[in-house]
């Protein structure tokens, strides 16, 4: 490339493949040490003389045990085996290198096989308390309301911590562009708040790191890199650097830096779901070094300020999701009784419009086009719905800019410039088309990004940093405002339906064949997911349960019991729809299972509060081996015994459920680790990411769990209490005491069920799995009582309910979906049996009926 003239073309991706990874030098703060497998020094930083007292080609190719303090290496054993579980870096504070050396912070992670210890001289004073330090920090961040003050607030606390002249939230868009949105700074050095920086600015290998590091820190642009001895292994392959904290900086971000005024920087990544949605920028016009200490604190609240942030997001996102999801139900139900799709959809435009906000819609279908509001004209859309005719035939399309993609749109950009087109079938080609308005707007960059100087060095032309930063002022013509991710979700979620809707109306016998066949298909499709999911867990559930069983009847108590109240669970979580349950009623169902003065023997206390679908299946697992083991072993076998179970929050806004025993034999701890001691002290941490922590007091059995915020919501009014509304009674004051009828349509279901009857007097069971055959049983062999499941495929159990009504004969349901059954007028305070049931289930429902 050295012989290219100086008007040859470069281009921006050139600056994007400077392998600063690879760079072979560090900063000249600290030290660093490669070492193999077996602990051999195979890289070293050429200052380690004034950091070991040995010169770097003397350590090369020996153990690292001759250099540094056994405990020292002890500890950095430790901290490497946490950082190959998480793939980060580990860090410890205050180490002795050396004897009688001054204490050293250090920093280790794995580069593909090698490991790399860094090393810094520690901050003077005492350790930081970097936990306490950040929840503040927090909380002062939670505690705003608009988003601007959060993330001005976050820019002032980051400012607070490091000391920088000036700190900036930086917040990349969608063409890689980055804007400061927030900014702290000392009086009297400007401003760039507001300031657009091109893309150009951050390579895209330097956006990787950022993504794979939370933190990159520059304590002085002037210092002299430290080189690495040797630069490469003996395969001739330099270190890599990725994830090192001393990585030296490449000259062109330097020159960068320098043409800013810049001295020394730090930048702490925002990631959105996993990707890079901004930085903390952090600037000092002199130079500045903060300890591995301090740079954590950074690190941690970077990553603190993350989940905020994607929890703002998702609040803002849900609010206006609820509102369209409102807007779709009600367009949905206007259109399904409708028998003309274009008429419809044209009596509901305004619908649409404010369900995805636009100035201007069109709808084209069967090759009729219905135009409202500010749009193209008809010749001029009908070309757009012959551009729209390439792209896929299921996927939207977006676009802010029309006249960039489709030549024609640039004739009509003063009436529209963004596009949205939702296809509505697939053959003919239908759509639904938003357009938005163009929206001139001003940008206000750090100097022109259209200059990017080309410069020469030893190997031919490089781009070099811009030297202007000046505000550069460009108005953006031919654009309207972007689509957001909720757009197209909304969009998405309006195809789907409108494509079901538009079609029927089409032509109704052949779609609504068609509309069966996928609807059979994918409710096997479902059903089989299903069954495999309840298979596995039940599988895994038998499995885990046999070892803590003495005997088979041992054994079917507890896998009974587990799977009784994995059944609870999800009850009261179908009661609302597959939403949020309520704590209270989960402990109380469960203790209820176990004691009879259940509200006696446990006392609750703590808000109101419901648990997601997921997190209640989970602790509800947790509670019933608690409830279980308590019955058994703990508070529960003494009936002075009784429990208590308290939950509150967390400053960080985590619930915490704290349980305690009282009044039982004293405690032991268990002489092996069984199914249930894993399942109380493991779930919550593996399935909610939580916190399980338990304590064999001799008191009695102690409990804490810590659940995350996501999990949790607070409900101001108490939750109605789900209960059983059948006495209790004892098995030996009850017999069945004559014949009984079984409708089930299960032949499993059925031989068990009849195991049951049997086993509580029954004389004998007559099964029948229809209801054919059960009404001729009852007019041949009439029963004392019956049991009727309620679904039989194609037929309800409901005609022989009202038969056995007429003849006085008492009887009780079945079903397998539990509290969502819906029993005809007259029949809804009949019993109620939910699947899967057990036997003193049976016995209360029957004793509720024949006593």
């Amino acid at each position: 490339m050295s012989g290219l003239p100086p008007s040859t073309p470069y281009t921006l991706t050139d600056c994007d493949r400077e392998p600063i990874h690879q760079i072979g030098s560090i900063q000249p703060n600290g030290f660093l040490i490669g070492v193999s497998a077996d602990w051999m020094v195979l890289h070293v930083s050429a200052n380690a003389k004034d950091w070991l007292g040995v010169e770097a080609d003397d350590v090369l190719g020996l153990p690292l045990n001759r250099f540094i303090e056994t405990e020292a290496l002890h500890l950095i054993r430790g901290r490497l085996q946490i950082a190959q579980i998480n793939g980060e870096v580990e860090r410890a504070f205050s180490v002795a290198l050396i004897p009688g050396g001054a204490p050293c912070d250090i920093a280790v992670h794995l580069s593909d096989s090698t490991i790399v210890i860094e090393a810094e001289k520690s901050e003077p004073g005492p350790v930081q308390d970097a936990g306490t330090m950040v929840r503040a920090m927090v909380g002062r961040v939670e505690r705003t309301g608009s988003f601007d003050a959060f993330c001005r607030e976050a820019a002032r606390q980051v400012r607070g911590l490091t000391g920088f002249d000036r700190v900036m939230v930086y917040r990349f868009a969608p063409d890689e562009s980055g804007e400061v949105i927030a900014e702290a700074a000392v009086h009297g050095i400007g401003s760039f708040l507001g300031l657009r920086y091109p893309a150009a600015d951050i390579p895209q290998q330097a956006r990787r790191l950022y993504e794979r590091t939370w933190l990159r820190s520059i304590a002085d642009i002037g210092a002299t890199p430290v080189p690495l001895v040797p630069p490469v292994d003996p395969y001739g392959k330099p270190l890599d650097l990725s994830l090192s904290l001393l990585r030296s900086v490449s000259p062109i971000h330097v020159e960068y830096l320098r043409n800013m005024g810049v001295s020394a920087s730090l930048s702490v990544s925002i990631l959105r779901h996993g990707k890079l949605w901004g930085l903390f920028a952090c600037h000092h016009y002199k130079p500045r070094a903060l300890s591995f200490e301090r740079r954590a604190t950074a690190e941690l609240f970077g990553q603190m300020f993350s989940l905020l942030l994607e929890g703002r997001e998702r609040e803002r996102d849900a609010q206006h999701e609820a509102e369209a999801r409102r807007a779709h139900n009600r367009i949905l139900a206007l259109l399904a009784d409708s028998e003309s799709p274009i008429d419809s959809i044209q009596t509901f435009a305004a619908e649409f419009r404010a369900l995805i906000p636009c100035e201007g819609f069109a709808c084209f279908i069967n090759d009729q086009l219905m135009l409202e509001g500010q749009t193209p004209t008809r010749e001029e859309v009908v070309g757009v719905v012959r551009f729209l005719n390439r792209a896929p035939p299921s996927r939207i399309y977006l676009t802010d800019e029309i006249g960039a993609v489709h030549p024609p749109g640039r004739d009509f950009t003063d009436r529209a410039c963004g596009l949205m087109a939702i296809p509505v079938s697939r053959a003919p080609r239908d759509y639904l088309i938003f357009f938005r308005k163009e929206a001139v707007r001003t940008v206000t960059w750090a100097g022109d990004p259209s200059r990017k100087p080309v410069g020469y060095g030893p190997n031919g032309p490089r781009l070099t940093p811009r030297k202007s930063f000046e505000a550069w002022a460009e108005t953006v013509h031919g654009r309207s405002l972007p689509w957001s991710e909720v757009d197209l979700r909304i969009a998405e979620s309006l195809r789907v339906t409108l494509l079901e809707v538009v079609l029927r109306l089409a032509d109704v016998a052949v779609r609504t064949r068609k509309e069966s066949h996928e609807r059979q298909e994918l409710l096997i499709a479902e059903l089989n997911h299903r069954v495999r999911n309840i298979l596995g867990l039940v599988r895994a559930l038998v499995r885990q349960s046999q070892g803590g069983a003495g005997s088979v009847a041992d054994f079917a108590a507890i896998l009974s019991g587990r799977i009784d109240s994995l059944a609870r669970a999800h009850d009261q979580i179908t009661a609302e729809n597959w939403g949020p349950a309520s704590l209270r009623n989960l402990v109380s169902a469960e203790v209820a299972a176990y004691v009879h003065e259940s509200g006696e023997r446990a006392h609750l206390s703590g808000p109101e509060v419901l648990l997601s679908p997921q997190a209640f299946s989970v602790f509800a697992l947790v509670v019933h081996e608690l409830v279980t083991n308590s019955a058994k072993y703990g508070a529960l076998t003494d009936r002075h015994g009784h429990i208590d179970l308290a939950w509150d929050f967390d400053p960080s806004g985590r619930l915490v459920i704290r349980w305690q025993e009282h009044g039982g034999p004293p405690v032991r701890v268990p002489s092996r680790r069984g199914f249930g001691t894993t399942v109380i002290e493991r779930s919550v941490p593996h399935d909610l990411r939580g916190e399980a922590e338990v304590t064999y007091a001799l008191s009695g059995l102690q409990a804490r769990f810590v659940l995350p915020e996501n999990h949790v919501t607070v409900v101001d009014a108490p939750v109605a209490v789900v209960a059983e509304a059948v006495a209790v009674t004892e098995r030996s004051d009850f017999s069945i005491g004559g014949p009984v009828l079984l409708l089930e349509d299960n032949m499993i279901i059925a031989l068990s069920t009849e195991d049951v009857l049997l086993s509580l007097g029954a004389t004998r069971v007559t099964m029948t799995a229809t209801t054919h055959h059960a009404l001729e049983t009852i007019a041949q062999d009439p029963p004392v009582v019956a049991v009727l499941d309620i679904n039989l495929g194609d037929e309800t159990s409901f005609v022989v309910a009202d038969r056995l009504r007429e003849l006085g004969i008492p009887f009780v349901f079945a079903t397998g979906y539990g509290e969502s059954a819906v029993a005809p007028e007259g029949l809804a305070e009949v019993p109620l049996l939910k699947k899967p049931y057990a036997s003193d289930q049976v016995l209360r429902a029957l004793a509720a009926v024949l006593h």
